[in-house]
């Protein structure tokens, strides 16, 4: 659709959680035009997500965000299961960095999601509409057109909503995407049905800060409490989560008989956390009594609409992973978007979101509730048994070093054939995420491999041009970066004026030999070239000047070459 009046879009993205405001970053940064529709008129202010990981940062990254938001997290923290008397069951912690990023960072919500927010406003052509509540859709075979009005209510409960419908205004979208929460509305209005479960489970989560000390900064409250505890108290399991800023959170499940209004009461919260911290040197930020729910959306898309984030699944609180369940969702959708947008691909290749995030989504939350399972276990006998089964696992050879490294997280890996991309053979890397290591350039200097390639298509030639013997017309339509890696001390040599510099190629050494290592484990050697999507995931691999990687594309994108020129030049809001 064109988007010759103010209120037509690429997109339109309803809910401004982190999700929502991952994705407004994501398609900012490629140069959709983008309005972010959010019923609340101001934060939460509380926080919620508590944990994100490499690949989320990895994520970030690609958005132009993560070392801003990085600098507020609480890094490498030790996560432990312990017995009620402290002592340790078993301890996960990785000082590895595959993907760069540490693997563990605690943050604080309010204050990822406040810079997340500022932060948008680089870029010109995103728009947020906050106090705004969308009413009504309908999509059509050119667009989606979007009825919202102002809100002047909360759905946190802070007052009642009014919506002022005869202020209600519509927009036109390419594409609307759901991205509201758990209680969406999009997802309600298209009639998409939830499957999984809701637990009669009931936690009562408490959020703390310590109050300011006599110099001006926070008081020792939590110096006691290093690290991420799962509690496993047979009488009662609690969490205990370090945070950034002074702040701590913990979570405690009431037995079958306990009285949720009793259990929000200060009275009740001050003797919980009393166990735990000097209640005099803390200030209780949130009390509440929740359950949870484990399921996801019967479907992600229908037609131009489509869902992210908490709209399509739910995921229990007990692995740290809701939030960057939808963070991954955002990265899915936002280059699946600008090719269908800038680079004329199929809208079909929309197919492929649902198809590549449920799997891993529905694997998350299958270890949520295993771990919920796990520490939550009441009965004395059955937990000295959890007890012994962890002590004999965490001493067993090869077990031991797999759990202390969380090797049962779902790997960044696609299943096969759900994904786009060539086909994985057995030792393939296809539909796989490759480490990124930090290479260097050829002046020296010393940058990080997603930075180095940029945020679209990359061909990345194991020592050799990319670009040689093959017909790059569909790589620059996409509008491709051009690679070449070499190993270790293994440029090549030679006399003057050799080693010219060819225009349009990156040219990096990877000093590390982290990424050439990974690379000929699966049997990728100098001479071929390795498609990177958008998203870093391996689209293919082939032999230098061999045509199947172009055609591939091409194919699988549904694009007719040169129907449209490449649009890096579009690009001038990348940071």
């Amino acid at each position: 659709m064109s988007r010759g009046s103010s209120n037509e879009y690429d997109v339109v993205v309803v809910g401004l959680g982190p999700t929502g405001l991952t994705l407004a970053h994501l398609l900012g940064r490629r140069g959709l035009r983008t309005l972010v529709l959010e019923r609340e008129p101001e934060f939460y202010g509380n926080a919620r997500a508590v944990y994100t990981d490499d690949e989320a940062l990895r994520v970030f990254q690609t958005a132009g965000v993560a070392d801003d938001i990085h600098e507020d997290m609480n890094v490498d923290s030790t996560v432990q299961w312990v017995r009620e008397d402290g002592s340790v069951l078993v301890q996960f912690r990785t000082p590895d960095r595959p993907l760069w990023w540490p693997v563990t960072n605690f943050l604080y919500q309010p204050y990822m999601e406040t810079k997340l927010e500022a932060l948008l406003e680089r870029y010109p052509h995103v728009e947020v509409r906050r106090g705004h509540e969308v009413l009504d859709f309908a999509q059509g075979s050119d667009g989606v057109s979007i009825t919202h009005a102002p809100s002047t209510g909360s759905g946190y409960g802070k007052r009642e909503n009014a919506v002022d419908i005869s202020a209600s205004q519509t927009v036109r979208a390419a594409y609307l995407i759901g991205a509201d929460g758990g209680r969406s509305v999009v997802r309600t209005k298209l009639g998409i049905d939830m499957t999984g479960k809701t637990y009669s489970e009931r936690w009562l989560v408490v959020d703390l800060a310590a109050k300011e000390a006599p110099d001006g900064g926070h008081s020792d409250a939590f110096r006691h409490l290093p690290y991420f505890d799962f509690i496993c108290n047979p009488d009662m399991p609690t969490v205990s989560c370090p945070q950034p800023g002074g702040h701590h959170r913990f979570e405690f499940e009431l037995k079958d008989g306990d009285v949720k209004e009793e259990f929000e009461s200060d009275q009740t919260v001050h003797r919980l956390i009393g166990q735990y911290v000097d209640v005099d040197e803390v200030e209780v930020r949130r009390k509440l009594v929740y359950t949870f729910n484990a399921c996801t959306a019967d479907r992600w898309r229908s037609g131009r609409v489509l869902l992210a984030g908490d709209a399509a699944h739910m995921t229990p609180q007990f692995v740290g992973q809701g939030m960057n369940a939808g963070v991954r969702d955002a990265d899915n959708l936002s280059w699946k978007l600008e090719a269908i947008l800038r680079h004329g691909a199929d809208p079909a290749i929309l197919d492929t979101y649902e198809t590549e995030r449920k799997s891993h989504a529905t694997a998350m939350i299958a270890l949520s509730v295993f771990n919920k399972s796990l520490v939550s276990v009441k009965n004395p006998v059955k937990a000295r048994a959890r007890d012994l089964a962890l002590t004999t696992a965490i001493h067993a050879p090869g077990l031991g070093s797999w759990v202390r490294r969380a090797g049962m997280k779902p790997k960044p890996r696609f299943k096969k054939e759900t994904y786009l991309g060539l086909p994985r053979g057995p030792r393939g890397i296809e539909g796989t995420l490759p480490p990124q290591p930090v290479v260097r350039r050829y002046d020296g200097r010393p940058i990080r491999l997603d930075d180095a390639l940029g945020i679209g298509w990359a061909l990345l030639g194991v020592g050799v041009d990319p670009r040689d013997g093959d017909d790059l017309a569909i790589w620059d339509q996409v509008a491709a970066s051009y690679a070449t890696l070499y190993g270790p001390g293994t440029r090549p040599q030679g006399t003057i004026g050799d080693g010219r510099r060819r225009t349009g190629l990156i040219d990096i050494e990877d000093t590390t030999g982290e990424l050439t290592r990974w690379l000929r484990h699966h049997g990728i050697r100098p001479g071929s070239v390795v498609a990177l999507r958008p998203d870093k995931y391996v689209f293919g691999v082939a032999p230098v000047g061999d045509p199947t990687l172009g055609r591939a594309l091409a194919s699988q994108l549904g694009v007719a070459r040169s129907i449209r020129p490449a649009v890096s030049a579009d690009r001038e809001w990348v940071g």
